[in-house]
């Protein structure tokens, strides 16, 4: 499934995941390949992504600038304090703020 997460500044990530877990304001969650069709508001706390098949990009901060990279089951995790997220045809849309690298 594909993922592109956004902040008001900037796409942090776009490529495909084969997992995707988020702190929903209900409790946290978690999306698998073939999942239903959601949208819902996220809360402060921890993203993690698992990479899969095929090139992602995402920001580096120590570099300041985008990177590509092509790596199976890399996980990355970053902070958001707030957002939203929407999941249609296997696509993820992750619109958040108040991003943070771990």
């Amino acid at each position: 499934m594909k993922i592109t997460v956004l902040t008001p500044e900037k796409e942090i990530f776009r490529g495909n995941v084969t997992s995707t877990k988020l702190p929903g304001v209900d409790g946290k969650f978690q999306i698998l390949n073939q999942h239903a069709p959601l949208v819902a508001a996220l809360a402060t706390g921890s993203v993690q992504i698992v990479t899969g098949e095929g090139d992602f990009s995402y920001w580096n901060a120590n570099e300041n600038a985008i990177q590509v990279a092509n790596e199976v089951g890399k996980q990355i995790q970053f902070n958001i304090s707030t957002g939203f997220v929407e999941v249609l045809n296997n696509e993820i849309s992750l619109l958040v703020q108040g991003y943070s690298s771990l």
